[in-house]
């Protein structure tokens, strides 16, 4: 199928690649149907994506694996809420945070309050905001920029 995005254009999506938020995501209950979108070639070189809906052209979150970001990130998540994803399978379980961009990029975020929880076997997914002491605006842009600077002097 063909949709048209705000940032992409119109763009082709397989049936298989949709993903299906039961309860919407938080602030858009009504947006049940989303895509992930790699503005790279290769999905394993991408480390922004984008969380598209299916249904309204203007809705794209950039998301990211939080490891990426925080390599202890181990929320505790109710099995209450996992229970609508179905079974899963942690070699086919993605977990993404919502990415802020804000016009100063020093002030880059990410919410690790509530986490994006995908089954990739069935392409079930929720956002869950978790009971975690967490942050919801954790700041990024300086641990990037030493990652970047760490990977320009190849260490």
């Amino acid at each position: 199928m063909k949709i048209n995005t705000r940032i992409f254009g119109e763009i082709e999506v397989d049936d298989e690649k949709i993903i299906n938020f039961e309860s919407g995501i938080i602030g858009f209950p009504q947006y049940t149907r989303f895509t992930l979108v790699y503005d790279v070639d290769n999905e394993q070189e991408a480390s922004i994506i984008w969380l598209q809906s299916i249904d309204e052209a203007d809705l794209v979150l950039p998301i990211i694996n939080p490891l990426l970001i925080k390599d202890d990130y181990n929320p505790t998540i109710e099995d209450q809420y996992l229970e609508p994803l179905g079974e899963l399978d942690p070699d086919a379980t993605l977990i993404f945070v919502t990415l802020t961009v804000p016009s100063d990029i020093k002030k880059m975020t990410i919410n690790l309050r509530a986490p994006i929880v995908v089954n990739a076997n069935n392409k079930k997914a929720a956002q869950i905001i978790i009971e975690d002491d967490l942050p919801v605006r954790f700041p990024i842009y300086d641990l990037l920029s030493e990652r970047a600077e760490e990977n320009k002097e190849g260490k």
